[in-house]
């Protein structure tokens, strides 16, 4: 039996994505955009199926209130502190592995629903040797880039050019009127064109 996932859709069979979130960050920064912690969180979560829960982890220690939290739904962001992104995803694989149970392939195929998305070769060849499939982070900045471009738009942010006849009515809805021209009687007063003009 054919395991999940493909070459095309690493999130095949998955409902559990653990992502390398600092070497995520360090990949979006090489394509040179920006990619602060907090900006990744939404743009996550709107480019994974809500059925696939997702867990971020970032080296070092969080901001106050931050660690192990949940920030959107189905997704958690979580802090090595003193040990390393690395060491932090391959113990919650192995904690994975011990709540199933079992052994050989009955824990190989426990592990079948979770993915690991990380760029790291050692990592990935430790992930390898306990069963855990992991995907690099082109393929994901892949759906976070195809995520931004089909996002429905909210309204037109820039009004249509207005035309010049348009251009040249008032707000109150005023007909067009001649435009200003220099010269003498330029200010010259027209008087009311509804009222004849009085007798000579």
């Amino acid at each position: 039996m054919p395991r999940p996932g493909s070459a095309t859709n690493p999130l095949d069979g998955t409902d559990r994505l653990l992502v390398d979130g600092s070497n995520l960050l360090h990949a979006l920064r090489r394509g040179a955009e920006p990619a602060p912690a907090a900006a990744l969180i939404g743009r996550l979560r709107g480019a994974v199926p809500a059925t696939v829960g997702i867990e971020l982890i970032l080296d070092g220690l969080p901001d106050r209130g931050m660690h192990n939290t949940r920030i959107a739904s189905g997704l958690i962001v979580r802090y090595s502190g003193r040990r390393t992104g690395d060491q932090v995803l391959i113990g919650m694989v192995d904690e994975a592995a011990r709540a199933v149970g079992g052994a050989g392939g009955q824990r190989r195929a426990s592990l079948d629903n979770v993915l690991v998305v990380t760029d790291d070769h050692q990592l990935r060849v430790a992930l390898r040797e306990r069963g855990v499939r992991s995907a690099g982070t082109h393929w994901l900045i892949g759906r976070l880039e195809r995520e931004r471009i089909e996002g429905p738009a909210i309204g037109n942010r820039r009004p249509p050019a207005m035309t010049a006849s348009q251009a040249a009515a008032t707000n109150d809805g005023e007909p067009e009127r001649p435009g200003w021209r220099p010269g003498r009687g330029a200010t010259a007063k027209r008087g009311n064109p509804r009222r004849g003009h009085p007798p000579g």
